[in-house]
């Protein structure tokens, strides 16, 4: 695929929104397994605006894992590498173009702590950005939930299919996603528009369903038949079901041979109107790695795998966006039936 200037135009329109100004000092990082048509978008882009772009590109490691690792948002491609990370540290702006990107990166902090902000392009379809409009709201809607998270103890989630998740917040780590990088040491993922808690340890119990029609983003797949899951002190006791989903989702986590895989990572609800859960069937699977599908307004996002909060890491992980949950927060009800509550809408 090639860029385009309905694609450029998009780019450039959201790096404005994270203040890129003439003459600010640009890294654009990727790696030899990058989405070329993404890199050469976001240089265009940045130098559109007067940005002073230069590239980063490191090698893309080799696998340590009998499965593919897929859309964690955990990149290794850094390997810890001083001068990169150096580079990186120094410039105004990072523009992330890596597969799996910095957003869990263990040289993050790093990066950051050197006053970089860092936007990181989600490994998608050009058109994904250009389909998605900007909403002007969508800060304030998702600051909002960032704030009722944070002051709230109990997040509890129920739904039809028979969930009944109960996640105690006290410890947890909140984070809302709006896409828009905030400034010196900030980091936001485009698209954006997430509300997410990494919950503290032994914080998770009860019973998660995923029933036809949600998604495995790791698969990039609908759930064809519901798998239960039984989660005991954060982590998945047993797995049921009858089809092929709830098969390959033993399979894939047993691959990694650790408890951690089967342990929460992190827990949440979508927030942007213009995301839509079906999208993802209309690309060919390595087209898209499912942030649209995470970010689809009224969703309930589960995730198991790494939680830095729980001390807990691991390469296996899931991200398994949920439609027509109710997800309460104290006695707040923030997402009713999939739907968001009037305060969050637009």
């Amino acid at each position: 695929m090639t860029t385009e200037w309905r694609f450029i135009k998009a780019f450039t329109a959201h790096f404005s929104r994270c203040d890129l100004r003439p003459g600010e000092t640009v890294a654009l990082l990727s790696e030899a397994q990058s989405r070329q048509a993404l890199v050469e978008t976001a240089r265009l882009a940045a130098q559109s605006l007067g940005g002073r772009v230069f590239d980063v590109v490191v090698p893309t490691p080799s696998s340590t894992h009998a499965v593919p690792i897929r859309s964690t948002g955990a990149s290794q491609a850094l390997a810890g590498h001083p001068a990169v990370i150096a580079a990186l540290a120094a410039s105004d702006l990072v523009i992330d173009c890596t597969v799996e990107g910095l957003l869990h990166s263990p040289d993050l902090a790093s990066v950051l702590g050197g006053g970089a902000r860092v936007l990181m392009i989600s490994n998608e379809h050009l058109e994904i950005f250009d389909r998605l409009p900007w909403d002007d709201d969508l800060p304030r809607r998702v600051q909002l939930g960032h704030d009722w998270l944070r002051a709230a103890t109990t997040m509890h989630v129920t739904s039809a299919a028979g969930t009944d998740l109960t996640v105690q917040l006290a410890g947890a780590v909140t984070a809302g996603s709006t896409g828009l990088t905030a400034g010196p040491g900030s980091i936001a993922h485009w698209p954006g528009g997430l509300v997410l808690a990494f919950p503290a340890a032994g914080a998770v119990a009860g019973t998660l369903v995923l029933a036809t029609g949600d998604m495995n983003l790791t698969f990039n797949s609908l759930i064809q038949s519901p798998v239960m899951l039984r989660i005991v002190d954060d982590h998945i006791e047993r797995i049921e079901g009858e089809g092929a989903d709830a098969i390959l989702f033993e399979s894939y986590l047993s691959a990694f041979g650790d408890r951690a895989s089967y342990a929460t990572s992190h827990v949440g609800w979508g927030m942007n109107q213009f995301a839509r859960w079906d999208s993802a069937q209309l690309y060919d699977r390595r087209e898209t790695w499912g942030t649209e599908a995470r970010a689809f307004a009224g969703n309930f996002l589960y995730s198991t795998g790494a939680n830095e909060t729980a001390g807990r890491f691991t390469a296996g992980h899931f991200d398994l966006p949920m439609r027509n949950c109710t997800v309460s927060l104290d006695d707040r009800v923030v997402v009713a039936n999939g739907k968001l509550a009037a305060e969050l809408r637009p």
